[in-house]
């Protein structure tokens, strides 16, 4: 998948992201989401840790060769183990303890994610970094990773706020890609499905019945595994 492509819904996303945010009032900071414990607070905070790891990546030497794609990235082993989970759990809420209030954090956020786009733009195609579980990938794929963190999350938080999702559709084209592969059109027509009706079954967002998953593995779905 082309690095411009990704960064462009990268910057996308993460831009509907921040001006969302922009707009959360104090009492809506504390509101309750799907992913317990974390408050409306804690979901950008997350998101913000998770896109900060690349400016430290890219000032790291590059390994030789990639050897690990986006999907290979959600393979179920030591990073989504309790512990670890637990680990980036308290990492989120930690860092939005640290901001004054709401308005600080969103601030925050805005500029990690601004800064985080102008190193990669700076980035030759075919860019290879190592994450810090020591995934040799290309730039492109670990960024599509961050797409789905931010696009998914998008999605808790717009529901937790009651509004309706800012969803882009160059997020929403990618991460359909990632779980569907190139026929995914296809794939959505041949289950009767809207996009985002597929996106919110297949990370968890809505539940889906033991027939529907049948259906959906029929299709070959990448299956994420999601913290």
């Amino acid at each position: 998948m082309g690095q411009g492509r990704v960064l462009e819904a990268f910057h996308l996303e993460a831009g509907q992201l921040a001006r969302a945010m922009a707009g959360v009032s104090a009492a809506e900071w504390r509101l309750p989401t799907r992913c317990a414990p974390w408050t409306v607070s804690d979901l950008p905070a997350h998101v913000r840790v998770v896109i900060a790891w690349l400016p430290g990546m890219l000032a790291a030497p590059a390994p030789t060769r990639a050897e690990v794609s986006a999907a290979g990235y959600y393979r179920p082993d030591g990073r989504f183990a309790p512990d670890t989970n637990a680990a980036r759990i308290a990492l989120a809420r930690d860092h939005a303890a640290e901001q004054l209030n709401g308005a600080a954090l969103a601030d925050d956020f805005d500029a990690t994610w601004q800064q985080v786009d102008r190193l990669c733009r700076a980035e030759p195609d075919g860019r290879v970094v190592r994450t810090r579980h020591c995934d040799p990938m290309l730039l492109s794929e670990f960024l599509l990773t961050r797409v789905v963190e931010v696009a998914v999350h998008g999605l808790d938080l717009a529901d937790a706020l009651g509004r309706e999702p800012w969803l882009t559709s160059q997020a929403a084209d990618l991460v359909q890609g990632l779980l569907l592969g190139p026929d995914g059109v296809a794939a959505l027509e041949k289950l009767g499905w809207g996009q985002l009706h597929f996106l919110r079954k297949a990370t968890g967002r809505e539940p889906i019945t033991r027939e529907e998953a049948s259906d959906v593995s029929r299709l070959n779905v990448r299956w994420l595994t999601l913290g």
